[in-house]
């Protein structure tokens, strides 16, 4: 027969710990704050009572997880939420995360995926996966991409503070043979718009390989800056490239869960309509 003990235990075991349930409620609604919150926003945040919630507060600061401003009387996320942050991005391996990724992508679309991440020279794809077709493209790894004549070139120069490509995009501008709308820096400018307003790149005309045509999305690390991207590249005229299109959407879908994994809070892309 068991105690009363072993069945509050196994209750809480199946069932877990309603106040710790609420406390992390309550951390998540200041993080999503993104900044020291006084009481009453950090209650309408959470979609609980003021009491309620500054009973927590004292407990989450005894943990030292929040901390309170004594000067005006705001609270922030604490020392040790701090320091498990740091700990977990320490831990967390991008890249494995990534891989992973790209491996699931191609097991859903059945096309060639890669990973792209950037150097010190620009993008570089560092893996890719084989689908399962008679006929498919092969990626080379290792090689710096260009940004305006590739697809995971063409996201991370979207995405990236123009301080890190003006220069780039300058040299690829007096060195590439690129289409007739991409010859000045006003046309490379329209084209980073579009790419962002449809949360995806894609390049068949122009492309730095003759007879093959990719597609790219954008991941971004906790910091909301772009970090890496997911490809999917396939033979020329053999994929659909639209952005309204199924391949497109579960490319955005993919980009946006990877992003989620690392920390980032932005919205998932919309798809152009």
């Amino acid at each position: 027969m068991r105690t009363g003990q072993q069945m509050t235990d196994a209750g809480d075991g199946k069932h877990g710990v309603q106040s710790l349930e609420i406390g992390m409620t309550i951390l998540r609604a200041m993080v999503k704050g993104h900044r020291s919150m006084m009481l009453k926003d950090i209650a309408a945040a959470a979609g609980m009572t003021a009491p309620k919630v500054h009973r927590y507060l004292v407990s989450l600061v005894r943990a030292g997880l929040v901390e309170q401003d004594p000067l005006t009387s705001r609270y922030d996320l604490g020392p040790f939420a701090l320091r498990m942050g740091l700990v977990a991005i320490d831990r967390m391996d991008r890249l494995r995360f990534g891989l992973a990724a790209i491996a699931e992508l191609r097991d859903r679309v059945n096309e060639t995926t890669a990973l792209a991440i950037w150097g010190d020279m620009g993008p570089v794809i560092v893996r890719w996966e084989r689908p399962r077709r008679p006929v498919t493209v092969n990626v080379m790894t290792g090689v710096p991409l260009r940004l305006l004549n590739s697809a995971a070139g063409r996201a991370f120069a979207a995405w990236l503070p123009k301080a890190r490509t003006n220069a780039m995009i300058a040299q690829e501008l007096k060195t590439l043979k690129l289409p007739e709308g991409l010859r000045t820096r006003a046309g490379v400018d329209a084209l980073l718009a579009s790419i962002r307003e449809a949360g995806i790149a894609a390049i068949s005309d122009g492309y730095f390989a003759s007879g093959v045509e990719a597609m790219a999305a954008p991941v971004f690390n906790f910091k909301d800056e772009v970090t890496m991207a997911l490809v999917v590249v396939g033979v020329k005229d053999t994929i659909d490239l639209s952005p309204q299109g199924a391949l497109a959407a579960d490319l955005r879908a993919a980009a946006h869960t990877l992003s989620e994994r690392l920390g980032s809070s932005l919205p998932g892309p919309e798809p152009v309509s």
